[in-house]
């Protein structure tokens, strides 16, 4: 954890902060070669292999699935396959013999491959507050809690929100990445509430240690965090009051807001906030 903790220190201080790798290498106490590995991976690399994975009963089938992901991507979002309905096919067409648990951790390193991102960092769109909400909604016909992530750019009052059924890692990380695509840029420092999803503990003198998984998200997008003192909502105060302006305008269709599924509410509240972000910017402009 420490050393996760530390290649987000050491890139900070590089690529945001300006200074040469000789000078980092001199701060943080460590061997110049070592600033150049952190500089190329945001966490650290781990064991690499010296061969290839050997995939006996997959690697004859990795050509088709690569295909079938291909393929998926001139397809709408809700009809490209699943990893389960690869492994059916694969298994009914093709004769493929092996395990499904196999062919899902295949599909799911492809795609994140394919997916992975790295915002321009030139953009400065300034300093984020970030925060979960709670609603009502009807998803699938049943009405359940929903819990939305929020962040808001003070600057220019820009704003984001996506609704998930919990409030996860997964549903944490996926929101800043999805934010950050709204917003072109990623801000130069976010302001959270101690949420457990990136604070693991708060130590006696203040300092905050984070999670895991947080501390990877940042090393890889390089922005500072900022944490709100325990029990004062108020230094937060905006992205507050944007958790409130959503659940009033963007969440009360009489009597609940009704989506077929959490991707059709989360399109329909990313069509709002661009409709806002372009107020924002006719405003700013």
């Amino acid at each position: 954890m420490k050393l996760v903790d530390l290649y987000g220190r050491v890139r900070y201080a590089v690529r945001i902060e300006g200074i040469n790798s000789r000078e980092a290498a001199r701060r943080f106490g460590i061997d110049p070669r070592t600033v150049a590995k952190m500089l190329s991976f945001s966490v650290p690399p781990g064991y690499r292999r010296s061969q290839p994975l050997v995939r006996p009963k997959l690697d004859a089938f990795v050509g088709i699935i690569d295909r079938i992901l291909q393929e998926d991507h001139d397809r709408p979002a809700k009809q490209r396959h699943t990893s389960k309905r690869i492994f059916e096919r694969l298994r009914d067409e093709q004769g493929y013999a092996g395990g499904v648990t196999i062919v899902k951790d295949y599909v799911l390193a492809q795609r994140q491959r394919q997916r992975e991102v790295f915002v321009p960092l030139r953009h400065d769109p300034g300093h984020a507050q970030a925060d979960f909400g709670e609603a009502l909604a009807v998803i699938g016909g049943v009405e359940r809690k929903i819990h939305f992530f929020t962040m808001d750019l003070p600057h220019s009052d820009a704003g984001f929100v996506q609704g998930y059924p919990a409030e996860t890692t997964e549903a944490f990380c996926a929101a800043h990445v999805a934010a950050f695509a709204l917003f072109g840029g990623v801000p130069a420092s976010i302001l959270y509430d101690n949420t457990k999803l990136a604070v693991a503990r708060i130590l006696g003198d203040g300092t905050r240690q984070r999670t895991r998984v947080f501390s990877e998200l940042q090393s890889h997008y390089l922005f500072a965090d900022r944490f709100g003192r325990p029990g004062r909502g108020n230094d937060k105060g905006k992205v507050e009051g944007l958790v409130g302006l959503i659940r009033r305008n963007f969440l009360v269709p009489v009597p609940v807001p009704h989506a077929a599924s959490f991707a059709a509410l989360n399109e329909r509240l990313l069509a709002d906030c661009r409709r806002r972000l372009a107020r924002s910017c006719v405003a700013t402009g």
